[in-house]
């Protein structure tokens, strides 16, 4: 082992990865219970530490340089085996146990929760996880579940959210229902069309009337709780939908149409009663979800089942 190459500053580090996923210094700050002009002068300080730039300041924005983009990984492996430390050096490594409950859409809990509770099994093994796949939102405060992702923010002042993820959804029709109907123009031309949606289709067409879709009860003619059956309905060219880009992606067959004039940002929020400041096994699951995530946000490799 090079002892000697080994100069840098562990809070540095953390600062600096705790910046790229929290997205701003002053948000990082907050998250290390730090300032902003303390986290500011040790990302510095491993700047000129390595020698290399890690972030492109602008007036009101920055961004991950190339170099900063290829050390994230390396680093978020070593807040890991950090975290692991603390684990064992506190004896919770071996009472982290029992069971959690996490609550997703059908989407999420089939296409990003396996991967996240694969991890979760290497760190804990004696954690228990219950998915419930549910478009409702759970209610947390009577504990139906530990554990929710959502895509809207809960207002209950016993809740802890955290914003750890951004799509978009876009209008979406299969290849062969746009050869049938030809190139569409405007928002205008969908009207009188067949369209696949969830239940409850009276607050489905309030919710898309206020971002310009204009569309009538009766238009939704297919229905369905689940985000994946409504892709599969899609793809079969028997009307047109809206999905989430992470939906779709994948699916070269489903072409997002009339992008300029339909847009719709999609957040997704984690949620967990005050618990979490208490319950070890809930704080690790917590923690696994928001890393997954921030992986996601910053490209890094995300380790899914084979």
């Amino acid at each position: 082992m090079n002892w000697q190459a080994i100069s840098f500053d562990w809070n540095h580090v953390r600062a600096f990865l705790a910046t790229v996923d929290e997205g701003s210094f002053s948000a990082a700050a907050r998250a290390i219970n730090s300032t902003q002009p303390t986290l500011s002068r040790q990302i510095t300080a491993l700047e000129e530490q390595l020698s290399i730039v890690l972030f492109q300041r602008g007036k009101r924005s920055m961004r991950l340089t190339a170099a900063g983009r290829e050390l994230v990984d390396h680093v978020r492996q070593m807040a890991d085996a950090a975290a692991r430390v603390s684990l064992v050096a506190s004896g919770q490594s071996l009472g982290v146990e029992g069971l959690v409950t996490i609550s997703a859409t059908s989407f999420t809990a089939a296409r990003v929760l396996p991967a996240i509770v694969r991890e979760i099994s290497r760190k804990a093994p004696l954690i228990e996880i219950e998915i419930i796949a549910s478009r409702e939102l759970s209610d947390l405060n009577k504990r139906e579940a530990d554990i929710a992702i959502r895509h809207a923010q809960p207002t209950h002042p016993d809740l802890i959210a955290k914003r750890i993820g951004e799509d978009h959804a876009f209008i979406y029709a299969h290849k062969s229902w746009l050869a049938e109907n030809g190139q569409l123009e405007s928002l205008d031309d969908l009207a009188g069309h067949s369209f696949i949606g969830f239940d409850q289709p009276d607050i489905v067409v309030a919710g898309l009337s206020e971002r310009g879709l204009r569309l009538r009860p009766e238009d939704i003619r297919y229905r369905s709780v689940s985000g994946e059956v409504i892709l599969e309905m899609a793809r079969t060219g028997i009307g047109i939908t809206v999905l989430t880009r992470s939906l779709a992606d994948g699916y070269p067959d489903m072409i997002p149409i009339l992008t300029d004039q339909f847009s719709v940002e999609v957040p997704t929020w984690l949620v967990s009663h005050s618990e979490l400041k208490t319950s070890g096994r809930v704080r690790l699951v917590y923690d696994e979800i928001t890393n997954h995530y921030a992986r996601i946000k910053t490209g890094g490799p995300i380790d899914r089942p084979l």
